[in-house]
């Protein structure tokens, strides 16, 4: 082993790949405690725990590759897209864990946070206002009462790696709780509308698209200025701000 990858990294946290060891470090140890104690208890695979300290993670990597990442092409198939749909169904008609996660702030504390946010974007210049009004008001569907599920809290595409046709695991289990399940199903298809219908497919009917079309919009709005803020770049092509055009 002669490098050290950096996965993420960040204020909060960062994961580094040292062979075959992933570690995560968080400055937040309770973080970490809930991430181990999701991990524990999803009934999906999840990686294997090495060692834990108070503020580092270790997990063995997961054999396979992810679906694809954020602003970039997808490199799973069909089937693969919908046996991840079908993984994420299982874990959303889990037992509930004890704690709320990312996916489970309530209605109205979104509902304000998301109207600060718009009126920063506007007033700092970041958006355009015609573009923050018109996801604000997409945006409106998700803010409903939902029942509590099992959620993964940041399911974004590169968390989820498949072998084939088959989910080998799912990583960065940090903001998992009780939430809302479309949540985790707008993250995961977040910038890749094309697969909606696979992901369906596998997960199951039932669900309102209006609201997986609201919380893309919704994710959207309160990310862009902390991605920018962290070295990110929302503006990228396929990433959040070319998500919020495509609802013009």
């Amino acid at each position: 082993m002669d490098e050290v990858e950096v996965v993420v990294a960040h204020s909060e946290r960062a994961t580094l790949r040292v062979g075959d060891v992933f570690l995560k470090v968080d400055a937040d140890p309770g973080r970490l405690d809930g991430e181990f104690e999701a991990m524990a208890s999803a009934p999906v695979p999840t990686p294997r725990v090495l060692w834990r300290k108070p503020s580092v993670l270790a997990t063995a990597a997961l054999p396979g590759t992810t679906l694809g990442r954020l602003g970039g092409p997808s490199t799973g198939s069909p089937e693969a897209w919908a046996a991840a749909g079908a993984v994420i169904r299982e874990l959303h008609d889990a037992p509930l864990p004890p704690r709320p996660g990312q996916a489970g702030r309530s209605v109205l504390a979104l509902a304000a946070e998301l109207d600060d946010e718009c009126e920063l974007l506007v007033t700092s210049g970041v958006l355009p206002a015609g573009l923050v009004t018109r996801n604000r008001r997409v945006a409106e569907a998700a803010l409903r009462p939902w029942t509590a599920a099992f959620t993964h809290g940041d399911l974004q595409i590169d968390h989820v790696f498949v072998d084939g046709d088959e989910v080998t695991g799912i990583i960065d289990w940090s903001e998992a709780g009780q939430g809302d399940a479309l949540y985790d199903l707008a993250t995961f298809t977040l910038g890749h509308e094309e697969h909606l219908d696979d992901v369906l497919a596998g997960y199951g009917a039932g669900i309102d698209l209006d609201v997986i079309h609201a919380w893309w919009s919704l994710r959207s709005l309160l990310t862009v200025r902390w991605l920018i803020e962290h070295g990110f770049d929302p503006f990228a092509p396929g990433c959040e701000v070319d998500v919020l055009r495509s609802r013009m």
